[in-house]
């Protein structure tokens, strides 16, 4: 064995240990921890929340910020959003059965508290910087709020090394493939392509990346989402079936080769928590960015995407894998398995939109991780870092394009597991500061509320 034989070994022993039980349990114990701590704020203020990202209110003067709450959201949305939806959805199916899809749901839903304090500590700790540009996020929220500096440094190295291997080559390696399988493009054009595009948005700043990924970010989940749902309608007779699968294999289990109740839950975990990143601290880095008045206001805003990632989108591919059927053979995997699953439905067609969804999907992954990962570099360096590590990040959009990333993949992994673990220190350890300021915003938007009724009933 080589000496690239060695460290993948181990890296893949690495991997397996970090995303085993201890981290799956603390991070799904995190979430139901702030449930019960903020008396379940995601089921009473879900319906405003959703109100507040996509129907802003009129901007408050002592709102501080770079973009809008909307446009924190969707570049939050763009580097979760993405390949994960599609394939990753399809190997917890494979893997841990139909009954993995329910144990999503269950952690998307504790999830939310997550990614709510996350989004509220963030909001919190930021700071200015000299540029006048706002950071934040789990490096700020420890080292300001916790005074665990190291944790904060720990957090921002894993963070900074994580966004080139999942944030980056992973993605480009995976638009080239589909690309050539599908299209029959050359890897090193595709390759090419990504990296102008990649460089026209990221070095243009939080803002330039805010602007493209409200623009961009609705169109390629409509677009994949609509597809699922002409599915879901043209075949409704074969939704019960599959809902009673999915309820009935998560208490049961039976993944492919015999799959035990344990491995549909860890795998449906698993596959929930790497796809809306609950827990693991990035997107608060986009929340920190955002315009608002209260951490409260824009906090709720961040919540919502754990509902749109998992509820919404997982839910679509879920469903339709499990109506067409084919998981159970072992033959077919990740993207594949999803392709074919709307192939069955809708033919060629069905192939086209889940290839253009991994091409929409995994472009966005790029943009907002970039942000993630020049934030993370800005912290350890004191911001003067970022041009170089903007420029090294585009580079290597190139490079994922044509290289093999099995290595490359186990590390980021890693190192995106590893981001987990100062975060929620961090969470639980200020879950106090998260209910405090949780209870000042909640009175504020019931006079707010009282001041719109009041207002409409005098017109």
């Amino acid at each position: 064995m080589g000496e690239l034989g060695v460290i993948q070994n181990f890296l893949s022993s690495a991997s397996s240990f970090v995303w085993g039980p201890v981290l799956l349990i603390l991070l799904v114990g995190t979430g139901v921890y702030l449930t019960l701590r903020l008396s379940f704020l995601q089921f009473k203020t879900l319906p405003y929340a959703l109100k507040l990202a996509f129907k802003p209110g009129k901007t408050q003067k002592k709102e501080e910020g770079d973009i809008s709450h909307y446009q924190a959201l969707t570049t939050a949305l763009a580097a979760t959003i993405g390949t994960g939806n599609i394939a990753g959805v399809a190997t917890a199916v494979v893997l841990g059965g139909p009954g993995a899809v329910f144990w999503m749901w269950i952690t998307a839903i504790f999830g939310m508290a997550t990614k709510y304090a996350e989004a509220i500590l963030a909001v919190k700790y930021r700071v200015t910087g000299k540029d006048g540009k706002m950071s934040g996020g789990p490096m700020y929220y420890l080292e300001r709020g916790l005074k665990q500096k190291w944790l904060a440094v720990l957090f921002a190295l894993f963070g900074a090394f994580a966004a080139f291997g999942i944030g980056n080559m992973v993605q480009s390696n995976t638009v080239s493939d589909v690309m050539d399988s599908t299209f029959s493009v050359n890897p090193w054009i595709t390759g090419i392509l990504l990296t102008i595009f990649a460089a026209l948005v990221i070095l243009g700043g939080i803002k330039g990346i805010g602007k493209v990924t409200a623009f961009f970010v609705p169109i390629m989940a409509v677009f994949y989402v609509l597809g699922a749902l002409i599915i879901i309608f043209l075949n409704f007779d074969l939704v019960p079936e599959a809902f009673g699968i999915i309820f009935t294999d998560a208490f049961t289990g039976e993944a492919v080769g015999g799959g035990i109740l344990g491995t549909v839950i860890r795998f449906g975990v698993a596959r929930g928590v790497f796809s809306n990143e609950a827990g693991l601290g990035s997107a608060p880095i986009a929340a920190a960015a955002a315009r608002t008045d209260y951490p409260g206001r824009q906090a709720l805003v961040s919540m919502t995407q754990v509902f749109i990632d998992t509820i919404i989108v997982c839910t679509m591919t879920g469903l339709t894998i499990v109506m067409a059927g084919q998981y159970g053979n072992g033959e077919l995997d990740g993207a594949d398995l999803t392709t074919s699953a709307f192939q069955v439905f809708l033919g060629d067609l069905g192939m086209y939109i889940v290839t253009i969804g991994v091409i929409f999907f995994a472009f966005s992954t790029i943009v907002g991780w970039s942000y993630y990962g020049e934030k993370c570099f800005g912290y350890l360096t004191g911001d003067r870092g970022i041009p170089f590590y903007k420029a090294i990040f585009v580079l290597f959009v190139l490079v994922g394009a044509v290289a093999q990333l099995d290595t490359v993949w186990l590390f980021a992994d890693v190192m995106n597991g590893l981001m987990a673990f100062p975060n929620l220190i961090g969470l639980l350890l200020l879950s106090g500061v998260v209910a405090a300021e949780t209870n000042k915003f909640l009175k504020v938007a019931k006079q707010e509320k009282e001041e719109e009724k009041r207002a409409r009933y005098n017109s």
